[in-house]
């Protein structure tokens, strides 16, 4: 059994509801949360954002499944950060779980 975390902005709702359908994860939990960068010790020229301190709206997302089902999840998001034209990826870590009921 694993559990999944991933994070990704707003707009990345739709793909990662669709990666959890292609990879048959039917059960989830989910929430918003506001992502911070501390842009502060960048260059101004290499900070898309134009400013010190950046928030966005993202989400966070917490799956329990199958050692399979996670890492063809892990192979799914990959891909869309692959395809990605957008600065911005989706994020996810995998952990074991040692125990669950």
């Amino acid at each position: 059994m694993k559990m999944l975390i991933i994070t990704a902005v707003k707009a990345f709702e739709d793909k990662v509801k669709n990666a959890f359908v292609e990879n048959q994860i039917s059960s989830y939990s989910y929430n918003s949360v506001i992502g911070f960068r501390d842009s502060s010790k960048e260059a101004v020229g290499t900070n898309w954002y134009g400013t010190e301190l950046n928030k966005v709206e993202s989400l966070m997302y917490y799956v329990m499944t199958s050692d399979e089902k996670a890492e063809n999840l892990f192979k799914t998001i990959e891909e869309i950060n692959r395809n990605c034209s957008i600065q911005s990826k989706v994020h996810i870590a995998i952990s074991s779980i040692e125990k669950h009921n």
